[in-house]
């Protein structure tokens, strides 16, 4: 494995410097609520307002967009959607009888309230707001909070109409880490979020992993910054690497963008070609400073080595743009999720095809996957047993819980032995001759 370029900075720097502001503001937001709200949104967005968005200012702000804008929307709301929904539908409630008079069974359960962050900073993040909001709505979340930061008088219309579109039950213009709590906490709405979900910047990243640290609620998973990798051969087209690297590292001035190669020409070409497309950006200091500080090239020498040096840095989305795609499919373990040949970018996940783009970061993508339908559902299991099935079952637990030394545990399943048996002789002493 070599470098041909190496990144100058790290993901983990930048989060050692985020925590610790993270840590101050939510201390200060739990002890003092949504004052402490209240002043931070003046603080970082002059916003003095207030936060839920009423129907009749939403109205207002979505009545400037154009119906192809609408539609445009809708096409992206309606392919998720539909993607989401098959999701929730592979997995259904269930009853077995493992054993005679054992019945086990499973229940499906979405979440009571769920809240979900649309960053709003640099750029509208309208495909945000469906992928959040319409999978949690897909997977039967009855309420859902949307919290969005303003971009002057309002968060952006189109954000509004993909809220909802997508049928979030209240909107809140506000960003930051006092959105993270506010959803949380339940401020403003009475109603705490069961899980977080959405994408945002290291700040919003952090919260969110604190609140779930402490028990408050549960997260999607740790999302931002945005992250891509490029796994490519000697026959990839390096102006085509070199722009669809470029294209995720607008997103901001952290977001790593990485090419695994083992063709040293195609590796040296798009290092080459990086400034030039860069330059021709309409704002390059932004994947200008991505690239250089953040952005690699490795070149490696096998397919089996591309896969593992893939597979360690786990990347947010990974794009393959090299022959035998079915055995990319087959071999590579951890990403946040794929997109298979050059007709494949990032981009069309990111926006419409149907997947979900809210996905790990940070080597997530090694335990987690992105974004679906079934995390906002809870998997709930039951069980009913017969006398005659604490029989069978009820001799093995008792046996069991005393190999583990908890007698406690045992005499539990013994006292049934014995109330349900009386004429059966048992190897241990319980209730009967007390009680």
């Amino acid at each position: 494995m070599e470098f041909i370029k190496k990144a100058e900075n790290t993901a983990e720097q930048n989060s050692e410097k985020s925590r610790e502001i993270v840590k101050q503001v939510l201390a200060d937001i739990e002890a003092r609520g949504e004052d402490a709200v209240r002043e931070l949104a003046k603080k970082f967005d002059g916003w003095e307002g207030d936060f839920i968005l009423s129907d009749e200012k939403l109205k207002r702000i979505t009545s400037t967009l154009t119906q192809r804008e609408k539609d445009d929307i809708k096409f992206a709301y309606d392919q998720v959607y539909s993607f989401a929904v098959a999701q929730r539908n592979s997995l259904q409630d269930f009853e077995v009888e493992s054993l005679p008079g054992v019945r086990l069974g499973q229940k499906i359960k979405p979440m009571e309230v769920a809240g979900c962050y649309i960053p709003g900073g640099r750029y509208a993040h309208i495909c945000s707001a469906v992928m959040s909001v319409a999978t949690a709505k897909a997977a039967g979340v009855p309420f859902v909070i949307a919290c969005s930061p303003p971009r002057g008088e309002s968060i952006d219309p189109a954000v509004a109409y993909a809220l909802e579109l997508s049928g979030a039950d209240a909107i809140l213009e506000m960003g930051g880490i006092q959105a993270i709590a506010t959803m949380a906490y339940g401020l403003f709405t009475g109603k705490p979020a069961n899980l977080l979900c959405g994408p945002g910047n290291s700040f919003v990243a952090e919260a969110k992993a604190m609140l779930a640290s402490s028990g408050l609620c549960g997260i999607d998973i740790f999302a931002g910054p945005t992250e891509t990798a490029i796994i490519a051969d000697k026959d990839a087209d390096p102006a085509t690497i070199a722009i669809d690297l470029v294209s995720q590292a607008e997103h901001g001035l952290d977001s790593p963008a990485w090419l695994f190669t083992d063709s040293r020409e195609v590796a040296e070409k798009v290092n080459e070609l990086m400034p030039i497309i860069i330059n021709q950006h309409p704002t390059p200091d932004v994947p200008g400073t991505s690239w250089r500080d953040y952005g690699e090239i490795i070149l490696c020498d096998s397919k089996e080595e591309l896969c593992k040096v893939s597979d360690d840095y786990a990347p947010e989305h990974l794009q393959v743009i090299a022959s035998d795609l079915e055995w990319w499919l087959e071999n590579l373990q951890c990403y946040g999720s794929l997109f298979m040949g050059e007709g494949s970018t990032v981009s069309h996940g990111d926006k419409c095809s149907g997947t979900n783009h809210i996905l790990p970061t940070k080597k997530a993508a090694k335990y987690s996957g992105g974004l679906n339908v079934h995390k906002f559902l809870k998997i709930t299991t039951y069980q009913e047993l017969d006398e005659e099935a604490s029989k069978s079952v009820g001799a093995v637990a008792s046996r069991l819980c005393r190999m583990e030394g908890m007698e406690g545990h045992a005499r539990s399943c013994d006292w049934r032995l014995e109330k349900y048996f009386p004429n059966e002789k048992w190897d241990f002493t319980v209730y009967k001759h007390k009680l």
